[in-house]
C-alpha cells in the first residue's frame, strides 16, 4: 500500500470485479446447463437397459465427458485458446474466459443430470412405456419432473464449483473478484481487498445454496 491509504482496491474496481464475476458466472452457467442436460439426458437414455440404449453413442460421449473432465481448469483454459479466440475472436477478456468456463462445467453438469435421471423409479419408466409414450415424452413428460429436486441441487453444485474456476479467469485478463483477491490482495499484500473478496465469495457461494436448496425441497417429489 501506498502512503497513508489502507487499500488499493477502490469501489468502483469491486464493482467492476463483482459484476464480471456474475456475468461469467451467468452466462457459462446458462450454456453449460443447457449442454449439460443435453448430454446427462443421451448419457442416461443410451446407457444398457437405457430407453434408447446405444453402447457405441454411449461409449463415445462417455469418454469425451471423462476426457474433459479430468483436465485441470487452468489447463482446459490454456489448452483451448486457440478455439475461444476462433469463437469469441478473443483470447482476453470475459468472453474469452467464458468459453473455457462453458467447456468445463458442461461434462460436469452432465454426469450429474445423468445422476439425477438415474434416481427415477424403473418403474415410472416402465409405466410411461404402457402407456405408448415416446422416448421423447418418457424424457419430457415423467423423466425430467421426477427428477427435478435433485436436478437443482446438481445445478447447484455446478454453480459453486463454476465460482471456484471464475477465480482463474484471470490468466486470461477476464478479471473478477478472484483475479482482485490475487492481483492485489496476495502480490500486492493489501489485507483488505482479500479479506473483502473473500467474504463476497463466501456470501456468493452461500446465497446460492440455500436458494438452491430451498427450490430443491419445494419441488422434489416424495
Amino acid at each position: 500500500m501506498n502512503g497513508d491509504k489502507w487499500t488499493l482496491v477502490t469501489p468502483d474496481m469491486y464493482l467492476r470485479a463483482l459484476g464480471e464475476t456474475l456475468q461469467m458466472l451467468g452466462v457459462a452457467l446458462a450454456f453449460g446447463s443447457i449442454l449439460g442436460v443435453v448430454l446427462g439426458a443421451v448419457l442416461a437414455l443410451t446407457r444398457r437397459g437405457g430407453v434408447l440404449q446405444n453402447a457405441p453413442v454411449n461409449a463415445v460421449l462417455a469418454t469425451v465427458v471423462n476426457l474433459i473432465r479430468s483436465l485441470p481448469f487452468i489447463i482446459l483454459l490454456v489448452a483451448i485458446l486457440p478455439f475461444t479466440r476462433l469463437l469469441v475472436g478473443t483470447s482476453i477478456g470475459v468472453w474469452a474466459a467464458i468459453v473455457p468456463l462453458t467447456v468445463m462445467v458442461a461434462p460436469y453438469i452432465g454426469r450429474l443430470v445423468e445422476n439425477s435421471l438415474l434416481e427415477v423409479p424403473a418403474g415410472v419408466v416402465e409405466a410411461a412405456r404402457s402407456m405408448g409414450a415416446t422416448p421423447l415424452q418418457i424424457f419430457w413428460r415423467f423423466l425430467l419432473p421426477e427428477a427435478r429436486g435433485s436436478l437443482i441441487l446438481a445445478i447447484t453444485i455446478a454453480t459453486v464449483g463454476l465460482i471456484d474456476a471464475t477465480a482463474m479467469a484471470g490468466v486470461v485478463g477476464a478479471g473478477g473478484i478472484g483475479d482482485l483477491a490475487l492481483s492485489y490482495g496476495y502480490e500486492r499484500y493489501d489485507g483488505f481487498a482479500m479479506v473483502i473478496t473473500c467474504v463476497t465469495l463466501i456470501v456468493l457461494v452461500q446465497a446460492i445454496q440455500l436458494s438452491g436448496s430451498a427450490l430443491a425441497r419445494r419441488y422434489r417429489r416424495r
